[in-house]
């Protein structure tokens, strides 16, 4: 029982600060500390469209699975 304890104070602190740095360092390469305002609004703009495209997809994708005819 003892081991179980150990681990979970161990492990779930070491889990939970690795995904903090992997969630920093994909900030990071997000967005540079080199770009300035108008790359850093081109970025944004980029990542609109494409969550507006890929949002697009899936609604026509759900209205395509429903016209198929399932067997």
């Amino acid at each position: 029982m003892i081991p179980w304890i150990i681990l979970a104070l161990v492990a779930v602190p070491l889990l939970v600060v690795g995904f903090m740095a992997t969630g920093r360092r994909t900030i990071a390469a997000e967005h540079p500390a080199s770009e300035d305002s108008r790359a850093r609004a081109r970025t944004e703009q980029e990542f609109a469209e494409a969550e507006a495209y890929e949002a697009d997809w899936r609604e026509k994708d759900l209205e395509k699975f429903h016209q198929e005819r399932l067997p």
